[in-house]
Parts: C-alpha cells; structure tokens; sequence
C-alpha cells in the first residue's frame, strides 16, 4: 500500500500532463469539425512542426546565451506558434479551401496527402531520424516523507500543465466574449444563415485553422521539452490519439475535447504503468469503441439538430 498510492499518483500526474498535450491538439480537430463539419487529419503533422521550429529557435538563440530559461522558452513558443499560424492559414487555402462545397471524402483525402507531404516536407529538411532537445528544465519537485512516500513532479510537466490550463482559460473567454468568437459560435450554429447575416464565413474558418494550429504549436514545444526528442511522425500517431480525444469528449465541443484529452492521457499512462506499454494503444482506443457504442455523441457532445 506504501508503494502503490505514490505511484499511482505518479502516474496520475503524468497522463494529466499528457492529456493537457492531446486537448491542445484536439482542440483544434474539433473547432473545424464544428465549424466546416470537417476533420483535418494534417493537424498533428502541425503539431510536429511546432516542435521543430522550437528546437530551430532554441538552436538560433543558444543554450549559453545567457538569456533566462523563461525568456527562451517563451521566445521558442512565440516564434513556433507564429511559424505554424501560416502553415495553418496556407494549408486551409491550399488544400481545403478549394474543395469547399465537395463530398465529404475529397477533403478528407486531401488532408491525408497533406499530412504525408507534411512529414515528407519536414524530414527532407531536418532529417528523418529523431533529433534530442536540450533539457532547460532540468530537475524535478519532489514530495515525500520519512515513510517511504515519494512523488516526483518534473518542472517540463509541471510548465505543460500551467501553460494549457491558463490557454484554455482564455480560449474560453476568447469564444464566449470576443467578435470573432462570436461569428466563429454563429457560424458552427449555421453557416448559411451566419453569411446571410454578414458574417465573413471564409475569414472565421481562415481562423480557425490558424487558431488549432498555434494551439498545437504549444504542445509540440513542450512535449520537446519534456521527452527531450523529436522526428517527423511524431505528429502522425499524436494526431490520431488527439483526434480520439476529441471524439471521446464530443467532436465539436471544445470543453468535450479537453475533457477527452485528460480522460485519454491518464488511462494511457494508467496502462503503461500497471497492464504494459505495449498494450497502452489498445486500452486508449477500446475506450473509444466503448465510449462510441454507448454514447455516439461523446461525453459532453450534443446530437445534431436537422435544421429545416
């Protein structure tokens, strides 16, 4: 019993910091589903990128630049979340934005082509074996006591938490308080009538993506930091688990996919630590098959309304 309750919040602790990582990510799988009705499969190849570009600024600016860690690391966050924000905007014009209107499968296999350009894209440029990341954070908070109660909190886990709790936060106030909160609301209601009333449709859905897309960059950043390494299908497998998140809390629901993504990461971490780490992928996804044969519409997810 000495043993098991630390480890057990251990690992609690760790597939929070996890789950935080798949939100940032499912948050915006979700945004454009309910908006255009849509899923972006080349969203984590996004996230990837926002991992390399970090480690590209970090490589400009000098492990002994003498600059504080706080500063570097919000100078890697930065210019990862503006880099990644035009890729956002460039993929939805190039490989979306022109099949607007078309079944629902061609966009769906372009943002498959898309992902694989993506990853192609970046390991001709970087190259495709893993790349390590400097560790800024080293060290860890450690609570315990003279019974043997030891709990490890790495300062990179504890910096992913507190960076997505306070993004949610003003995400959720962007959404609800913002002008384009509003359209982007209006046009995930009904996109014909938001037009109709003079709401820039193409501008709100621009958006959207350019917003998933520095949400993502985030977490690229900070997982770097945290595993310490990163390759160019990274984004494939993240992509998958986010978009899993975003389905298990209710596609179209932004607290649905934070909710998701917290639920994912500690039964992922949960398995890995008490069942095997082989066996981690298969607990994440049967929870998804169950959460999808008894409620389609996910956790907090709503069953669409035909509008007549």
């Amino acid at each position: 019993m000495n043993e098991f309750l630390p480890q057990l919040i251990q690992q609690l602790f760790n597939g929070l910091s996890l789950g935080a990582i798949y939100a940032l990510i499912a948050i915006g799988y979700t945004m454009v589903y309910g908006i255009i009705g849509m899923i972006n499969f080349a969203h984590g190849e996004i996230y990837m990128i926002g991992g390399y570009v970090g480690l590209v600024t970090l490589s400009a600016v000098g492990t002994q630049s003498g600059l504080p860690i706080w500063m570097v690391i919000g100078l890697m966050l930065v210019v990862a979340v503006f880099i990644t924000g035009l890729y956002g905007f460039a993929i939805e014009q190039v490989a979306y934005k022109p099949l607007r209107g078309s079944p629902r499968l061609v966009p769906l296999i372009s943002a498959i082509g898309m992902s694989i350009f993506l990853q192609n894209w970046v390991a001709l440029g970087q190259g495709a074996r893993d790349m390590a990341v400097p560790a800024l954070l080293p060290g860890a908070l450690r609570f315990g006591d003279e019974s043997g109660f030891e709990i490890f909190v790495p300062y990179a886990r504890i910096l992913i938490i507190v960076v997505t709790v306070v993004l949610m936060i003003a995400l959720t106030l962007f959404i609800r308080h913002s002008r384009m909160g509003r359209a982007s609301r209006a046009c995930s209601q009904d996109m014909h009538m938001a037009s109709l009333l003079g709401i820039n449709t193409n501008q709100v859905i621009s958006f959207t993506f350019v917003l998933g897309a520095m949400l993502a960059a985030v977490g690229g950043v900070l997982i770097a930091l945290a595993v310490g390494k990163l390759n160019p299908f990274i984004g494939f497998i993240a992509g998958i688990k986010a978009f899993t998140a975003a389905v298990l809390g209710g596609i179209g629901s932004i607290p649905g996919a934070m909710l998701g993504g917290v639920i994912l990461g500690v039964a992922e971490t949960l398995a890995a630590a008490y069942i095997s780490s082989e066996y981690k992928d298969i607990v994440a996804f049967s929870l998804l098959v169950l959460i999808l044969l008894f409620r389609p519409t996910g956790l907090l997810g709503k069953p669409e309304v035909e509008k007549v």
